[in-house]
């Protein structure tokens, strides 16, 4: 069953740009196309579509007040030129933050993801093709033993003291490590300090707000002091 899709934005060169790109997976199922949000909210609201991939300041309406309406929440892949949007769009059922202009290698990662999110479990062989992250891993400390967990598998981190909690898939543990430890010892790419006592695993993050980040259904709070940082890392991933 192909994923249905819809794109809006008010530049004509950008939707076409999406269009095309679209196309080119047997998968994806281009159900709409518009350059005016309030067409398309009308569209929206009679036809239930997977993913949008949604433009954020345009004239009268922008994305983020075209999704509070709809009396569904389909998947959101937004797209736009400023980046300073990427933590506010968090907040929604996002997917993925694409900045223009986007390449057709970077709209392959958000298709990735899409599937992820999917029941279908048919990849395309573009994004197939795609490196793959290995199976990384890291030893921590537990009563007497080094446990071994794999980065998949971690949610959180919390500090406590000389000690951290790592919050795993599976449940809970405690080492004897300090979180500035794993700050620099874990990949940037997949692990963001948002307090003081806090680090998590972008691959797990829910949703995002200006306060705090929802992992497992938990809110983790996001000090002052790193939300510039976050705020760059969310841009990237």
């Amino acid at each position: 069953m192909a994923i249905r899709c819809f794109v809006l934005d008010d530049e004509p060169l950008a939707s076409d740009l999406l269009t095309d790109y679209i196309s080119r997976l047997p998968d994806l199922e281009l159900v709409g196309v518009s350059n005016s949000p309030s067409q398309a909210l009308m569209i929206l609201q009679q036809t239930q579509v997977d993913i949008i991939f949604l433009d954020i300041q345009m004239p009268r309406l922008s994305g983020f007040d075209l999704l509070r309406p709809l009396g569904y929440r389909p998947k959101v892949v937004f797209t736009t030129a400023f980046r300073e949007y990427a933590l506010e769009s968090y907040e929604f059922d996002v997917l993925d933050f694409l900045v223009k202009p986007i390449s057709f290698e970077r709209f392959l990662q958000s298709v990735g993801k899409i599937y992820r999110f999917s029941q279908n479990s048919i990849v395309p062989q573009e994004v197939a093709a795609l490196p793959k992250a290995t199976k990384e891993y890291q030893y921590f400390k537990v009563d007497k033993e080094m446990v071994k967990l794999f980065l998949d598998d971690i949610l959180w981190i919390e500090s406590l003291k000389d000690y951290v909690r790592v919050h795993t898939t599976t449940g809970p543990l405690v080492s004897y490590l300090r979180i500035s430890y794993l700050e620099e010892k874990l990949p940037p790419d997949r692990f963001v300090r948002i307090h003081k006592s806090f680090i998590v695993s972008l691959d797990h993050i829910q949703a995002v707000s200006t306060t705090y980040i929802r992992i497992d259904n938990e809110e983790i709070p996001i000090g002052r002091i790193y939300k510039a940082k976050l705020d760059k890392v969310l841009q990237k991933s």
